[in-house]
């Protein structure tokens, strides 16, 4: 026998009758079991109750009531407490006291629905900070348990910032501040950003309370848009102007920055009240036109970029930060002032000629045309007068043709230099604008850079021909091109024309001639210097028929004085007319009326 067992002895005065009836010491198994009844809590089902947590896991929480089981709780039912920790006393709703195996059936979810409503009510009426948990998404916004209730929280009201990733937010617990609730549909809208804004409008104030021009502050960008960047700086916005970000030209802001970068900042402006902030960027940095080339003079060759062009000229950056203006009149050597785009565009790599420089003004001009020769240098060498050349039409006046001869070569072919022979009204009649045309120098204007150039000049001058031929009282056959109210333009041989009045344009028969027709005219004056011809269809039949009555008369004055000298005196005029005489009258007679 051991020691353990050999010290072990019966107690002497154990009742064993008792124990085996269910009795000690006087009292009964069923006495013992009401008094152990009557220690523990009387629950009933659908009834909301204080538990205490005693243990939980991922799976499920085991809350005691005081019951005689412990009730356990799926832990979903406490996502939106992350804190919970054994101890907590937390409201439980009975299912079921007892269930078929004996187990106690409890709820969270629904005691808390049980009495969620009214306790939102009150939280709003008490502006008091509420935790909720973020279930999920939903369009424009998220979905938020607050005390079992689905509460919205919409995408604006998540943060002081624009959102762009909701989903980061999903599985969180936060807190909200109750802004809204619809007693008819029991809906809730609730915000988290009010409370940011609460926390920030105490540093707002503390902030814009000492802001100063020419202070750096340190700053998150807040927003990008096309004409700037908005930069938080602890509760308060700024704008950096898209001019402000960098020395350099700037299309495009995210170039320079990205949203939610940590930048510093310089205060440049504020309003009375401190609402517009404007901050600058580039003004952090030296002036780029500080570290420009000491050396660099005018006249000297530099490269560059075009980064903005205009219809006047192109700015072109010789260094960042550092630009210098081409313009247009300096691009090409040509009078002409056309639009900047016909000769560079943005992206250009480009050499020029500083033509002036400002470094105070930090301002620069440059030229390209410089880096090819003036051609009016050598002008009398390349275009004597006399010499004949091919130039094209660049554009019309009233007056003449302007034409270019090479590039920044430009000539004028006056109207009246157009042709000998055809009046031209406009040149646009003559030529066209790109056409060619063959040309003879006639003058040179270094000075004003003009050249007088001919046409006709080309071809001897028909009208020393024309003088010999269309002599005044000459006759020759015309057509009638075009009739107006001051006369006809009337086509002759030899490709001239000449002009006739109205009063010239009768015909014999007392009608007008008209366009188109074709009749003798009779030319009544020539002028070589003015290269005009005046005609006159109705003198062709009218001059003829006035010599012939002229003719008639002066028969008329001589007849009776011969007649007188041969016969004798009569006494009788009547008598003394023979039928012969009668016959001659009356032949005279029709003559005359013939003549008129």
């Amino acid at each position: 026998m051991s020691d353990l067992t050999k010290n072990v002895q019966p107690l002497q005065d154990f009742d064993w009758e008792e124990f085996e009836n269910g009795t000690s010491a006087g009292v009964n198994k069923e006495a013992l079991d009401k008094a152990y009844d009557e220690t523990l809590n009387k629950v009933a089902d659908h009834q909301v109750v204080d538990g205490k947590v005693i243990s939980f896991d991922k799976k499920e929480v085991v809350v005691n009531i005081g019951y005689k089981s412990d009730g356990i709780i799926p832990a979903s039912e406490f996502r939106y407490n992350p804190d919970l920790k054994i101890g907590d006393v937390v409201e439980v709703y009975v299912e079921s006291a007892e269930d078929k195996k004996g187990q106690l059936i409890l709820s969270h979810k629904k005691a808390r629905l049980s009495k969620s409503w009214d306790r939102v009510n009150a939280a709003l009426d008490a502006e008091e900070v509420v935790q909720g948990f973020i279930k999920c998404r939903t369009k424009g916004g998220m979905i938020v348990d607050v005390f079992g209730i689905e509460a919205f929280l919409p995408g604006s009201q998540i943060d002081v910032h624009p959102i762009r990733d909701y989903d980061q937010f999903v599985g969180k617990t936060m807190e909200f501040k109750i802004v809204k609730i619809n007693q008819e549909f029991r809906n809730v809208v609730v915000s988290h950003k009010a409370l940011i804004e609460q926390e920030l409008e105490a540093q707002k104030k503390e902030i814009i309370g000492r802001l100063e021009k020419g202070q750096i502050l340190e700053g998150t960008v807040k927003n990008i848009t096309t004409y700037g960047v908005f930069v938080d700086l602890g509760g308060v916005d700024g704008l950096i102007h898209i001019t402000d970000l960098s020395w350099g030209r700037v299309d495009d802001p995210h170039k320079v920055v990205e949203l939610d970068q940590k930048i510093n900042v310089v205060i440049l402006d504020f309003d009375d009240e401190k609402r517009r902030i404007a901050l600058g960027l580039k003004q952090l940095t030296p002036h780029p036109w500080d570290a420009l080339d000491a050396d660099l003079k005018v006249g000297d060759h530099v490269k560059g970029k075009v980064v903005v062009i205009a219809d006047y000229g192109a700015f072109v950056e010789v260094q960042p930060g550092v630009e210098g203006l081409i313009h247009v009149s300096e691009m090409s050597w040509s009078q002409h002032l056309r639009s900047a785009q016909e000769f560079l565009k943005v992206g250009d790599d480009v050499e020029a000629v500083i033509l002036t420089l400002d470094r105070d003004e930090r301002k620069m001009s440059l030229g390209i045309k410089q880096l090819r020769e003036d051609p009016w240098e050598d002008i009398e060498a390349k275009y004597p007068v006399g010499s004949k050349h091919t130039a094209k039409v660049r554009n019309f006046t009233n007056f003449g043709v302007f034409v270019e001869l090479e590039e920044g070569v430009d000539g004028l072919i006056h109207i009246s230099d157009l042709s000998w022979t055809k009046k031209v009204k406009h040149p646009s009649e003559f030529t066209q604008v790109g056409a060619e045309i063959e040309v003879i120098v006639l003058d040179i204007d270094k000075e004003n850079r003009r050249l007088s150039l001919g046409h006709k000049q080309l071809e001897d001058n028909p009208w020393d021909v024309f003088e010999e031929k269309f002599t005044v009282g000459s006759i020759h056959e015309g057509k009638i091109t075009e009739l107006m109210e001051k006369g006809a333009v009337v086509a002759l041989d030899e490709n001239v024309e000449g002009f006739a009045t109205p009063k010239h344009l009768q015909k014999e028969d007392g009608t007008q001639a008209q366009a188109g027709e074709t009749l003798p005219f009779k030319v009544i004056e020539f002028n070589k210097d003015s290269k005009r011809i005046i005609l006159s269809h109705s003198r062709t039949f009218e001059d003829p028929a006035r010599e012939e009555k002229k003719a008639a008369a002066a028969a008329k004055k001589t007849a009776p004085r011969a007649k007188k000298e041969e016969s004798p005196k009569i006494e009788n005029v009547a008598a003394s007319t023979t039928l012969g005489d009668i016959d001659v009258l009356a032949e005279l007679k029709a003559k005359m009326e013939k003549g008129e």
